[in-house]
């Protein structure tokens, strides 16, 4: 079993950053791939990106890309996000999410095991 725990949302101005967090606790963390997904109101849970159990492979959807950083600390058991040049569109809740036990990283929600209680973002334009 494994709990995740988000921090770091808020509301920021376009063109600002933030750094979200997601805090582990249970199993050894390394066993996990991890991703960031977020989901807006009256919209579906979309990924953001995904990092496997090293931090070695990382996978960013394409609006994301130079813009979103993923990392994993694994002696901390902590996955960041770090958001750059933020948009109104970045509005939503930002999840963390754990799969156990498997190489690579995983860009399908229904791909992951357990899952954190999210974090807004508001981003004001």
């Amino acid at each position: 079993q494994v709990q995740l725990v988000e921090s770091g949302g808020g509301l920021v101005q376009a063109g600002g950053s933030l750094r979200l967090s997601c805090a582990a606790s249970g199993r050894i963390f390394s066993d996990y791939a991890m991703g960031w997904f977020r989901q807006a109101p009256g919209k579906e849970r979309d990924v953001v990106a995904a990092i496997n159990w090293s931090g070695g492979s990382t996978y960013y959807a394409d609006s994301m890309k130079g813009r979103f950083t993923i990392s994993r600390d694994n002696a901390k058991k902590t996955v960041y996000l770090q958001m750059n040049d933020l948009n109104p569109e970045d509005t939503a809740v930002y999840y963390c999410a754990a799969k156990r036990g498997m190489p690579g990283y995983y860009r399908n929600a229904r791909e992951y095991d357990y899952w954190g209680q999210g974090t807004q973002v508001t981003v004001s334009s």
